[in-house]
C-alpha cells in the first residue's frame, strides 16, 4: 500500500516538474516548484514510516520550512522586479 502511495507521489512530482519547466507564466512555475517541494516532504514522510526512521521526519520538517521561505523570497523578488520595471517605465514617459 505504501509503495503505491510512494509511486503516486513520484508521478505527481514529475507532473509538477513538467509544469515548472513549461508553465505559461512565472507564477505558474513558482507554484509548481512549491508543489514539488510539498510532495518531497510527503515522500520523505512516507519513507520515514516505511523504514521506521522517525529522524527523516525532522528532515521533512526542515525541508518544508526551507521550501516556504524560499518560495516567499522568490515571490518577493519577482514582485519587486515588476515594481522597478513599472517605475522605470513611468520615469521614461
Amino acid at each position: 500500500m505504501y509503495i503505491v502511495v510512494s509511486i503516486a507521489i513520484l508521478v505527481t512530482m514529475v507532473l509538477a516538474l513538467v509544469r515548472a519547466l513549461k508553465g505559461p507564466s512565472v507564477y505558474d512555475r513558482v507554484l509548481a516548484v512549491n508543489v514539488f517541494g510539498t510532495k518531497t516532504v510527503l515522500l520523505l514522510s512516507v519513507i520515514a514510516f516505511l523504514y521506521g526512521r522517525p529522524d527523516f521526519l525532522d528532515l521533512a520538517l526542515a525541508y518544508a520550512l526551507i521550501n516556504m521561505v524560499g518560495i516567499l523570497a522568490v515571490l518577493n523578488f519577482f514582485q519587486n522586479r515588476s515594481r522597478r520595471k513599472s517605475d522605470s517605465e513611468a520615469e521614461n514617459d
